[in-house]
């Protein structure tokens, strides 16, 4: 909504958001896969285990295309405050490194 100057007034409330100590322990993934449509993108989170020939979806989220572009400006400010924090991420432009179906004898120790 603009404000009949042309500008878009800002907000200034506070948003309170509740935390369940469920949702606090987090899900780990070690597989995202996004899908789009033109009204939303879908991003699966996957947790793929070793020996294990089915990955399992730990998470859907589910958001429109603005909220997705918001997404990925925030992971970037932040990827870019942990590097200067912590030093660069190495790796993260190749794709996974074990075979996709992640069933199987692939390897021995």
């Amino acid at each position: 909504m603009e404000d009949g100057k042309g500008q878009k007034p800002t907000i200034d409330q506070q948003i309170n958001v509740e935390l369940s100590e469920e949702v606090a322990e987090g899900i780990y993934s070690n597989l995202a896969m996004i899908a789009h449509s033109n009204s939303e993108f879908v991003i699966d989170f996957i947790r793929l285990m070793p020996g294990v020939p089915k990955a399992k979806v730990k998470s859907r989220i589910i958001m429109t295309p603005d909220h997705a572009k918001r997404l990925l400006a925030a992971l970037k400010d932040n990827i870019s405050k942990y590097e200067q924090a912590f030093g660069k991420i190495e790796g993260g432009s190749e794709g996974p490194t074990f075979p996709l179906n992640f069933g199987g004898n692939f390897g021995e120790a």
